[in-house]
């Protein structure tokens, strides 16, 4: 018998919330009592940080590429390094030189830090932090946070956490029941907390925080529980609450200036209450527009580059209107928050095509003229080009050819041109079938990279197509507020420019892409989705993860998979490197999970959950397992030391 669109989106909700509980039991915890809490009232006092402590302890140390200090390397969140020991020449050399188990065995995104002679990981729940002497590979010191497991159940798509921050001499770490935590690098020992959230009304986190000057950013999630996003900025020295800007609301709450902030499309001020206006009653409360992706930092314009997520809830004809400003892209001005420029990408959102993935700054000639562009690739399947400076829309095309909700953005209005075949929108109770991509997007938050010498950002990509069947749903506080049953499946066999032929279905794509033009340069089929974040390198080589669990290296300008390791588990971690000792090391960390791997991580089975993943993903089982190991890569000395001659005579 046919379940009810209702009782089925119930059902989903209520095994994913059954069965993420499994880990609630047999942790050992931390001494954590002599942090310093924070009131989290505004603090008046607080001023930019360009003189700070903070600021220059992390300008100077970020200038050495032998550290990788922050999500993106840079705060330009390029992901790309200058060292180039390892090249196109030796990679295939390439060997493990060390592992790492976390002794956690669920979704591990984010990726390691590296300071000097220590390496800083996070873990998923119940977030430990380790620093590791990169010399003995023993643990300098641990931190587990006591955390109420009750948290669990309202995480998404896993309980995965994204990274590390640091600045001032402090480790920072958003954990998942939303305290921010400062550590002192050294020591480990709590510096400060400041609580973020409410789990109680659906509240999570599992972002990575940026310092910026003298100042902490972090996000919220909680978009399927009907949350007001926000983002906010801590002081570094104390964790008080320096400014929260909200993603929906009354202008004053959002850190919008009517009269200055400027709509990126027509390049005029955006007016009062926009976000209100577009909003039924006060829908906009539960609205939505989290923040849980990444964040980038131009220090000269002295600008913050983040998005927002999708607007609650999944079925589109509960909530009439653009619903501003959920999926949007948002230039705040890092000292008071203050928007100085926003664009819509998906208005009134029918797919949950949040806009959180990161911002790529990089300074690239549009038709001839050198730009300050901010590069995005939407999780609705287009790729835009702004001009980081305006806001001003410049280029924005697929980046996968199987994109079917929209044919095009109209580039004078800024919106998206619908195929009405595709949209959710008045179609309560009705199976709309064939959408591409799926809600987990052409790319989810897995960040991109970019070579400023080949000029092409590589980007880890979804083929991921659904079927999508909206239904009446009702908000309590606390409770998923989805009203959608989704399922998931390959997209059509279509891909642009292939390095290599694929047999068989596949979900993923590994492309090289050019922001100025908004062409595919080449493309790597993948059998799952490419879940991991991209690294480029100086030495014109490229690297990623796999589903199944491998690391794999490519050449930069050409594709051509150079090697491949297959790690103890899948990879969902992003592909991070550093120097110590003389040597060049890549690194990343290995777990399945995540959106995607969420039926093995939380033992779901009901092809529906999990959002419509457990069924799009239901053959990962076979080529991977559960697992918690960092896998360190390097060359062998003879080849190290060979590379480094041939700079040598090369610099000459």
């Amino acid at each position: 018998m046919r379940m009810t669109p209702t009782k089925r989106a119930v059902r989903m909700a209520t095994a994913t919330i059954a069965a993420t509980t499994l880990m609630a039991s047999g942790l050992a915890f931390a001494q954590d009592s002599n942090a310093k809490s924070s009131d989290s009232k505004m603090d008046k006092s607080s001023s930019s940080g360009e003189s700070s402590s903070s600021g220059n302890d992390l300008a100077s140390m970020r200038k050495d590429s032998s550290n990788w200090m922050m999500w993106g390397g840079q705060y330009n969140g390029q992901r790309y390094s200058d060292l180039d020991q390892i090249n196109a020449e030796n990679a295939g050399q390439m060997v493990p030189a060390w592992t790492f188990s976390t002794g956690v065995l669920r979704g591990h995104e984010g990726g390691p830090l590296v300071m000097g002679d220590t390496m800083y990981i996070s873990t998923p729940f119940p977030n430990k932090v380790f620093a590791i002497d990169l010399k003995t590979h023993a643990i300098k010191w641990k931190y587990e946070p006591t955390q109420n497991p009750q948290v669990i159940p309202i995480m998404c798509c896993d309980t995965v956490n994204r990274g590390l921050a640091y600045g001032d001499g402090k480790i920072f770490l958003q954990q998942a029941d939303t305290t921010l935590v400062a550590l002192d690098a050294k020591s480990g020992k709590v510096a400060w907390k400041s609580v973020n959230g409410d789990p109680t009304k659906g509240e999570s986190a599992t972002n990575a925080p940026l310092v910026v000057n003298d100042k902490v950013l972090t996000g919220i999630s909680g978009g399927e529980f009907g949350v007001r996003g926000h983002l906010t900025a801590y002081n570094v020295s104390d964790g008080k609450l320096a400014w929260r800007a909200y993603s929906t609301g009354p202008d004053d709450t959002m850190l919008i200036d009517p009269e200055k902030t400027i709509n990126a499309v027509t390049q005029k001020p955006v007016g009062a209450d926009t976000s209100i206006k577009s909003w039924e009653g006060d829908q906009w409360k539960i609205g939505g527009g989290t923040t849980w992706g990444w964040y980038s930092y131009d220090p000269d314009s002295n600008l913050i580059y983040y998005g927002t997520g999708n607007p609650g809830t999944w079925n589109p004809t509960q909530r009439p209107g653009d619903n501003k400003y959920s999926m949007t892209i948002f230039a705040r001005d890092a000292d008071t928050g203050e928007a100085k420029w926003l664009y819509q990408m998906t208005p009134h959102d029918e797919w949950d095509y949040d806009g959180v993935n990161e911002k790529i700054l990089v300074d690239q000639k549009i038709d001839g003229e050198m730009r300050k562009l901010v590069v995005h690739f939407d999780r609705n399947g287009f790729a835009y080009t702004h001009d980081r400076t305006n806001g001003e829309l410049l280029v924005a095309e697929k980046y996968d050819p199987s994109v079917n909700w929209a044919s095009k953005i109209d580039m004078k209005t800024g919106r998206p041109q619908l195929v009405a075949k595709y949209g959710t929108d008045d179609k309560v109770d009705q199976n709309v079938t064939g959408i591409c991509p799926a809600a987990l997007g052409s790319k989810d938050q897995q960040p991109a990279s970019y070579s400023p010498k080949t000029g092409m950002f590589y980007v880890p990509t979804n083929h991921v197509c659904m079927d999508y069947e909206p239904s009446k749903v009702d908000y309590t506080a606390g409770q998923p507020y989805v009203g959608s049953t989704v399922a998931m499946y390959p997209g059509p066999q279509e891909i642009t420019n292939p390095t290599k032929k694929f047999e068989g279905k596949r979900m993923g794509t590994f492309i090289a892409y050019d922001a100025t033009t908004g062409k595919i340069k080449w493309s790597i089929p993948e059998r799952f989705s490419v879940w991991s974040g991209a690294l480029a390198t100086a030495g014109d080589v490229v690297f990623y993860g796999t589903l199944e669990g491998y690391l794999k290296a490519v050449d930069a300008k050409t594709g051509k998979e150079l090697y491949s390791f297959k790690t103890p588990s899948g990879i969902i971690g992003n592909v991070n490197t550093w120097k110590f000792e003389g040597k060049q090391y890549v690194g990343v960390l290995s777990g399945i999970g995540g959106w995607a791997g969420i039926g093995m991580a939380a033992g779901l089975t009901d092809p529906n959950a999990g959002l419509g993943a457990v069924g799009g993903y239901k053959d990962l089982k076979n080529y991977t397992q559960l697992g918690g190991v960092l896998t360190v890569f390097a060359l062998p000395d003879s080849v190290a030391k060979k590379a480094d001659e041939s700079e040598k005579v090369a610099s000459k």
